[in-house]
């Protein structure tokens, strides 16, 4: 469930926002003060939410952490522990030359609006955005100090000397265990799973002790009163998956052992989730709690299970969503 944002933002080490717009010009640096500072001569243009133009010099980068702000956005700024939902584009700055490497605008295959989480690995990225305002426009030029260090990133093809810039519209914000806000209908039970859960907290899953349903189930436990999503607009949600076979817990967004914070994710529904994702979550409003228990066919087993996960061709598995909000898909 688009992965490759979750790599750009933990170095390799680690890895073994709705507002009006307005317009500014501010910047900052940090770096040696008497280097030839050419990160601060890259140059961004272009309307919020739109696929900025990006001029980046033909010379070699500086060791400065350069952060400014084209676009000044009035919405709330961004607290500690909040993650937000952005557009984003990424170059690579390598000697004298630049490729894009990733870009969420437009309409292409990454493209769509992905979640920024509150804590990220890259700390030139993490400055750039404390207290930065929904609706503004970051852009963020990161030296290898403030991004990979000399070891790179291998599997982003990021080299040890290589310089990033980022281009970054804050649409929506998340603080940290943000989950469904409307009011309680059902914990599940009978012939299916039983949900129960604390608030800021991952609901607990107890799967039955018989067959699972052959068909796709629904079963709304917290009713929304938000708008209901389209497919193919882009959803931020909590989730925890579970093995209906197993019992056991194969992924989650909320705060672990293994990630302490947790963050909500992205996805755009019938592009990039399995089939019961966008049957099961079509139409629900937001700030709903959904159960989805989801048939093999539905599933993994199209692609012959998910090993990684532990799951086979012929499991089950039981999603418990929270939808927290939608944005439209990029046009």
């Amino acid at each position: 469930m688009r992965r490759f944002a979750a790599a750009l933002l933990v170095p390799l080490a680690a890895c073994a926002v709705l507002a009006g717009c307005g317009s500014s010009g501010s910047s900052s640096s940090a770096g040696s003060p008497n280097s030839a500072n050419s990160n601060a001569a890259v140059k961004v243009s272009g309307d919020f939410d739109k696929v900025p133009t990006v001029t980046v010099p033909k010379k070699a980068a500086s060791a400065n952490l350069v952060v400014s702000t084209p676009i000044t956005g009035t919405g709330a700024a961004l607290k500690t522990g909040d993650s937000a939902l952005a557009n984003y584009a990424i170059y690579k700055w390598t000697g004298t030359s630049n490729s894009l490497l990733q870009s969420t605008f437009g309409t292409g295959r990454t493209s769509g609006p992905q979640v920024i989480p509150s804590q990220m690995g890259l700390s030139g990225l993490a400055t750039a955005l404390k207290g930065a305002k929904l609706g503004s426009r970051i852009v963020a030029v990161l030296p290898p100090k403030y991004a990979y260090g000399t070891a790179g990133q291998s599997q982003l093809g990021i080299s040890g000397s290589d310089t990033l810039v980022w281009v970054i519209d804050l649409l929506q914000q998340f603080p940290q265990g943000a989950s469904a806000t409307g009011s309680s209908v059902s914990h599940g039970g009978g012939a299916l799973p039983t949900v129960t859960a604390k608030a800021g907290q991952a609901p607990v899953i107890t799967v039955p002790k018989h067959a699972p349903p052959a068909k796709l189930s629904v079963t709304t436990l917290i009713n929304g009163t938000g708008p209901k999503t389209p497919k193919g607009d882009v959803i931020v949600a909590q989730y925890v998956g579970e093995n209906w076979r197993t019992g056991q817990v194969f992924g989650s967004s909320w705060p672990s052992t293994q990630s302490p914070v947790g963050s909500p994710i992205s996805v755009e529904l019938g592009h990039g989730v399995v089939a019961g994702w966008t049957d099961g979550l079509t139409g629900i409003p937001v700030g709903s709690r959904v159960m989805l228990v989801i048939p093999p066919a539905l599933g993994y087993g199209p692609a012959g299970g998910q090993p990684s996960a532990g799951i086979l061709k012929t499991d089950s598995l039981v999603f418990v969503v929270d939808i927290l909000a939608i944005q439209p898909a990029n046009t």
